[in-house]
């Protein structure tokens, strides 16, 4: 049902980049750094399962701002611009009669622009306040963001807090009219040309030496270096989130507001390759997120898995506003209501930058392939890569791919993950098994196969 002016509520859009969801209490982080998140998730709708489809900044944006994979954006690694004939949630708010802004790191316009974004390339947001590439136009201290017009904007504090700030001015002076606010964060991702994750002064200390997730542990990588640094980065997050929710309340607009926290892919600290991210493990392609507002309250810890592409039809509906059957992704408002019966049983996840790859994410197994000769968006060849049992091996230290006691496993993830392919409108590809390993008299059942 579409809903009149008047009764639609106001939606917030809190996105985070590089964020693992390990970071979070909700998901047993003993360092403290999320209680605002960890309370409101417990309060609303906590998303327990949530992923990434694609763990890059720019195609993982595109898909948000869509509701579709990458291979259909045409977006499917960083610096290619979202096509000029899209429509973005700025659109489709705007087109229903929400004043718009977007204020952070917009990162889908070209790769050679690093800061201002032509009105041409806004799609739908009236209200400007951006860098196309945060991360090369600015420093923890030293904000530069840029107006509608191109015009640069130099913004006070360390830059959580002026994006915050920011943020929140458009809240004060959009408050009487129904509006759709997208805020960027660039933060916890890496200052690039420090490779460093610079925290508030005084923050890195506070958290080094803490709590270490099993597989940086296991890995190293630089975890040891940036993880002090990384973990101040998302406590000045989860402040702001305060914040924005505190001026909400101040403002009365708490009851009639969704906000929506997520973030674009995790980190894995150079462990699963030379950088950060671009890998299908969890720690590249799980993140927090958490519903609050009207239709979210009481929601508690959702245990469905649910895809980046599933978050903008949810807020569409949420809106009131009627999902585009172009949309790939799915409303999980209807598992909220207790009717939706035919849940997905696995999320896809797409690669196309630093590989050529696809994985599926059950609730028990990891399977991805790779197609180790090609560089586009996808491939006609692709070879198992890797297969993790994830209920006893959740940080997926142990592939499986290959063993002969897993090769059934294989055998039916491999047709999901054409399946899923398929209805994401991509080629069917042939998967070639990886070579076989014997593995003892241990063969996995059937039923654990679908578990």
């Amino acid at each position: 049902m579409v809903l009149q002016k008047k009764q639609r509520p106001n939606v917030i859009v809190f996105f985070t980049d590089q964020q693992r969801w390990d970071t979070t209490g909700l998901h047993g982080n003993p360092m403290g750094l999320t209680p605002n998140l960890d309370r409101l998730g417990h309060e609303y709708t906590h998303v327990a399962n949530s992923f990434t489809c694609q763990p890059v900044c720019g195609p993982a944006r595109s898909c948000l701002q869509t509701g579709k994979y990458a291979t259909k954006t045409g977006c499917y690694r960083n610096g290619i611009p979202l096509p000029a004939k899209s429509k973005t949630l700025g659109n489709y708010f705007k087109d229903a009669g929400f004043r718009t802004g977007y204020i952070g790191k917009w990162h889908l316009y070209n790769q050679e622009t690093k800061g201002p974004v032509p009105v041409s390339h806004q799609f739908g947001y009236d209200y400007w306040l951006a860098s196309n590439v945060l991360e090369f136009t600015s420093d923890a201290y030293d904000t530069e963001l840029y107006n509608n017009a191109g015009k640069a904007v130099k913004l006070p504090g360390y830059r959580v807090d002026a994006v915050t700030d920011a943020s929140i001015r458009f809240i004060n002076e959009n408050q009487d009219h129904p509006f759709f606010l997208f805020t960027s964060f660039i933060e916890p991702h890496h200052q690039n040309h420090l490779d460093d994750y610079p925290a508030p002064d005084g923050y890195r200390e506070n958290y080094t030496g803490g709590w270490i997730p099993p597989d940086l542990a296991d890995l190293g990588g630089s975890t040891h270096r940036h993880l002090g640094g990384y973990y101040g980065m998302v406590k000045r997050l989860d402040e702001a989130y305060g914040r924005i929710h505190d001026a909400l309340k101040s403002l009365g607009l708490s009851e009639n507001t969704i906000v929506l926290f997520t973030s674009d892919h995790g980190c894995h600290f150079k462990t699963r390759n030379g950088e950060y991210k671009r890998s299908c493990h969890e720690s590249s392609i799980r993140v927090p997120t958490v519903f609050t507002g009207p239709g979210f309250r009481g929601g508690g810890r959702l245990e469905e898995l649910v895809s980046l592409v599933d978050l903008p039809p949810t807020l569409l509906e949420a809106a009131g506003i009627e999902t585009p059957a172009s949309m790939q992704g799915r409303s999980i408002l209807p598992i909220l209501r207790g009717n939706q019966n035919d849940w997905q049983e696995e999320v896809f996840i797409q690669i196309s930058e630093s590989q050529t790859g696809r994985a599926v994410r059950t609730a028990r197994w990891k399977y991805g392939v790779d197609a180790p000769e090609a560089e586009g968006p996808s491939a006609d060849r692709y070879v198992e890569q890797y297969l993790y049992d994830l209920r006893a091996d959740p940080y997926e230290l142990n592939n499986l791919v290959g063993l002969e006691s897993h090769s059934s496993v294989c055998q039916f993830l491999s047709k999901r993950l054409i399946r899923r392919m398929s209805e994401a409108e991509e080629s069917i590809p042939h998967i070639e098994p990886a070579d076989v390993v014997p593995s003892g008299q241990y063969r996995v059942s059937d039923e654990e196969v679908r578990s």
